[in-house]
């Protein structure tokens, strides 16, 4: 049953993360990717919320884990994409905004699950 969940989650999270990029490029049509960074941004928070907003109701509801930590927020968030998208920075001669978008990818993401660590019990 865990792989369905996961797989269900999964799914969503990905088809989530496309329509972002989609709707992002409308707004930000330049070469940032904020979409990427939005969605990252995104899954932290989510991330975050049920881990330790949940944490107590994880052992009722044991369907929690795989269908949203793992499969939707594991197919929300992208490493691979953020990792791509900042070497076409790099290669297009953007090395600033390659760096900035390091920089707020994972500062960001750290600080909001540490902030959400601390404030919900």
């Amino acid at each position: 049953m865990n792989l369905v969940l996961i797989f269900i989650g999964g799914g969503l999270g990905s088809l989530l993360r496309y329509l972002i990029g989609i709707i992002s490029l409308k707004f930000w049509p330049n070469t940032f990717p904020v979409g990427t960074l939005i969605t990252n941004f995104l899954a932290c928070l989510l991330l975050g919320v049920i881990v330790y907003g949940l944490s107590d109701k994880m052992s009722q509801y044991d369907w929690i884990k795989p269908l949203l930590l793992i499969g939707f927020c594991g197919g929300f968030s992208t490493f691979s994409t953020f990792s791509h998208e900042t070497v076409q920075l790099i290669n297009s001669g953007n090395l600033t905004l390659a760096i900035l978008n390091i920089f707020l990818s994972l500062l960001t993401g750290i600080a909001i699950i540490l902030f959400l660590s601390s404030t919900i019990k």
